[in-house]
């Protein structure tokens, strides 16, 4: 019997396995974008929250960042799931639909990155809002410039630039989340790996190219996010 080497192994011939490994890292990159922008969305929300808004929402903000970046990352994902899934069931029973009714994986894992990543982000636009100097406020004010205008023009611009490097932290803590959507049988990149390496009996090769592809997404990512960086420092004391 021919032993299949660790490129053929990862190839696209007939013993190849990257077509599936591919598609399991186009899943993660899919499900990490997703979980990404919808922690962005929800950290300027309760950033907002946080710093301009009444009591009620200030104390709404320092629970939801303080419960969520005290549960484990595996625990919201399981209770987004399971949750989901028998609220779901129960809804069906009244409509006298029998059986478990399943809640999207892919849905509920971004949701559960998303609103877990969400309380990191949280803080990263609160410290960043914080680091824009009171005297450009200021002078926009005395510009005449309506909040709208103040903050398209100077608030935004600013808080990202002071919020990219953090941003990307952010980032790669995402995807490294997605890793753990797997429990939900999401086909993503470690569970392709999971499964060659049942398949094959060879695990070691699978998970070495799962780390590879890991790395890839890493490395490009970080390249676009220091581009960005670098973009939005434009004119700024370095």
């Amino acid at each position: 019997m021919q032993t299949i080497n660790f490129w053929q192994l990862v190839s696209f011939g007939e013993h190849g396995w990257g077509a599936m490994l591919l598609s399991g890292m186009a899943v993660t990159i899919a499900l990490s974008v997703c979980g990404f922008v919808l922690s962005a969305v929800i950290g300027a929300l309760v950033a907002w929250a946080k710093i301009a808004g009444n009591a009620p929402l200030r104390i709404a903000g320092d629970i939801y960042t303080t419960v969520l970046r005290g549960i484990p990352d595996l625990l919201v994902i399981y209770l987004f799931y399971f949750g989901s899934s028998s609220l779901l069931s129960a809804l069906g029973g009244l409509f006298h639909a029998d059986g478990f009714i399943a809640f999207p994986g892919f849905l509920a894992g971004m949701l559960a990155v998303g609103i877990t990543a969400g309380a990191q982000q949280t803080e990263v636009f609160r410290g960043a809002y914080r680091a824009i100097s009171p005297g450009e406020l200021e002078a926009a004010v005395a510009c005449g410039m309506v909040r709208a205008t103040r903050l398209r023009r100077i608030i935004a611009p600013l808080t990202l630039r002071f919020a990219l490097p953090a941003m990307g932290n952010v980032w790669q803590l995402v995807l490294k989340e997605s890793a753990l959507i797997s429990v939900t049988g999401v086909a993503e990149l470690l569970t392709q790996a999971q499964t060659g390496s049942g398949s094959t009996g060879r695990p070691f090769d699978f998970y070495i190219a799962a780390a590879l592809l890991y790395s890839l997404i890493s490395a490009l990512s970080g390249w676009s996010l220091r581009k960005a960086e670098h973009h939005y420092s434009r004119g700024a004391t370095r």
